[in-house]
């Protein structure tokens, strides 16, 4: 085929500066799908096709694919970047599950980092703590050296603290809490147990080490270290605030930012949180760093029975969940910022949620600006088409869905809901845009390659059944690609820009050590990343 019409020598543009060729190019372009070669001139695709084609525009630079597979660099859509970057060098309980096995990591660092006040960390999982209790203070006291410990839930919704940290915060049989959450106390002795869900999680946070910016730079710079290994090049961080923007300013300003960053800033309660960010989001509109969007919270997560739920919880029946905010705040709030252009996100994982999330953008009547809700781990089936009806987009973690974290979940939602569990085939077959994502720190891992195993196969990577959990949810591999790579680009308004290997995009793209259209689906998670580029820049490479 004829790739491009060569202008006049006096017209002739400048050859491209880099071409990756004798690949297996999937493009997320629906117009072309398939190609062998992407040739890019700075930022920019200009051209895609063969890899003689793009031989004869004389590419100042070649990386040759060795026949491997190129994708669009993957968007993560729903991260707290800064957050997890932080959490890197603390205490990581990923994959401990069992008591004995936390306590030996935790001792493990608190020797390792003597000088540290507080010992910070989290990743623990409810699953592994029997019976699907929560963490106790007298499991944590006798390896934290007196030293005050605050260590977060994987999914960042609930804490657990020992005897100093609640001693530091003055926490104690006395305290109480009203609000969205709850200090868990001894239902016996009314002493604090050192569990802390939602909002009752800020009595001890609050106390915490403030972290420099400096720090807060270097862990940043950490974190993006680790996304361009996982061939993430864009990132939708979904908690922001001024002086997190203002971080990643600082790092376009030192050209070290390696991942383009799209900003939902926290509304939290403020009755009209948007028109303090109109100058921002004029500001930042370019091809690195935008804010463009709001996130709202209306509840909170199924394994702390914070989730709001549209029938009580099978193993709490006198409980529904919570609603973080109430109808009328958050109804408001949601005006005022879609009023002002913004796009809105909506925190919402039980049914009850997503259906407050649905009743408040039906209002609005603003489908231009493509609102989100986030998680979606239950929904009632008569929600289902209104995803399509009222134009939101399916903003999901299919990494939340892992066989075996899922064990606490599956008890408190009860057999009768959970077929519409992480329901992402019931939504895609209702009509519903999905965007998948990793909601790091707030997941078991950050890696897109584990979301798209999961997505696909809906089962661990060994010691599962067969048939994997409830595997009628599962999506096909393009499905998942497309909802980390141009579903995502359009989950933020950005797909004319990005998320597809089209001339005039932004060139953004991964190499892996395999073609996932050719291996077997349960060996995704496998998968490497070979080369991770930029805008036209390698910005990761194996060794």
């Amino acid at each position: 085929m004829v790739l491009l019409a060569f202008a006049p020598p006096a017209l002739a543009k400048p050859p491209p500066t880099l071409a990756v060729t004798n690949a297996r190019v999937w493009t997320a372009d629906s117009d072309r799908p398939w190609a062998e070669a992407v040739a890019m001139r700075d930022d920019v695709i200009v051209a895609v096709g063969t890899t003689e084609e793009i031989a004869a525009l004389s590419p100042a630079r070649t990386l040759d694919a060795g026949g491997r597979l190129v994708l669009p660099g993957f968007i993560d859509s729903h991260v707290h970047f800064a957050g997890g970057s932080l959490g890197l060098s603390q205490v990581d309980l990923t994959g401990a599950c069992s008591v004995p096995e936390m306590q030996s990591r935790i001792a493990a660092w608190a020797k390792a980092n003597p000088d540290a006040p507080w010992i910070q960390g989290g990743g623990w999982e409810y699953t592994c703590f029997p019976g699907g209790r929560l963490p106790t203070r007298e499991e944590l006291d006798p390896v934290t050296d007196s030293r005050p410990a605050y260590l977060r839930a994987y999914d960042g919704h609930s804490a657990w603290a020992n005897t100093r940290a609640l001693e530091v915060a003055g926490v104690d049989r006395g305290t109480t809490f009203t609000g969205f959450g709850e200090l868990v106390k001894d239902p016996g002795t009314g002493e604090p147990t050192g569990a802390l869900k939602e909002g009752a999680m800020r009595l001890v946070s609050s106390h915490l080490p403030a972290t420099t910016r400096e720090e807060r730079l270097a862990a940043i710079r950490q974190g993006l270290r680790a996304a361009a290994g996982l061939g993430i090049t864009s990132l939708h961080n979904a908690s922001g605030s001024v002086e997190e923007v203002g971080l990643y300013e600082e790092l376009i300003a030192g050209d070290e930012l390696t991942a383009r960053m799209v900003f939902a800033m926290s509304a939290g309660r403020d009755p009209d949180p948007c028109a303090a960010w109109q100058a921002l989001r004029e500001k930042h509109s370019g091809p690195w760093l935008r804010v463009p969007a709001v996130k709202f919270m209306v509840d909170g997560v199924i394994e702390s029975h914070t989730a709001a739920m549209l029938e009580p919880y099978s193993d709490k029946p006198d409980e529904r969940g919570q609603f973080a905010l109430d109808r009328e705040t958050y109804s408001k709030a949601l005006a005022g910022c879609a009023a002002l252009g913004f796009q809105p996100w909506t925190h919402a994982i039980g049914d009850a949620g997503v259906r407050l999330a649905l009743d408040a953008y039906d209002t609005l009547d603003r489908p231009d600006l493509r609102p989100r809700v986030e998680h979606i781990e239950v929904i009632s089936i008569a929600d289902l088409p209104r995803f399509r009806q009222v134009g939101v987009i399916a903003s999901m973690q299919p990494i939340h869905a892992y066989p075996s974290t899922v064990a606490v979940w599956s008890r408190a939602v009860g057999e009768a809901r959970l077929p519409r569990a992480f329901p992402w085939r019931s939504l895609q077959s209702a009509g519903a845009r999905l965007t998948f994502s990793s909601d790091w720190p707030a997941s078991i891992s950050l890696s897109p390659m584990r979301g798209l195993h999961n997505a696909v196969n809906r089962r661990t990577v060994e010691g599962d059944p067969p048939g994997g959990w409830l595997p009628q949810q599962r999506v096909d591999l393009e499905t998942a690609l497309r909802a980390y790579t141009i579903d995502a680009a359009w989950a933020v308004r950005l797909e004319d820009e990005r998320g597809s290997l089209t001339p005039g995009k932004l060139a953004d793209l991964v190499v892996l050590d395999r073609d996932l259209f050719a291996t077997d689906p349960q060996e995704i998670h496998e998968a490497q990343v070979v080369t991770t580029i930029v805008g036209g820049r390698v910005v990761y490479a194996r060794e």
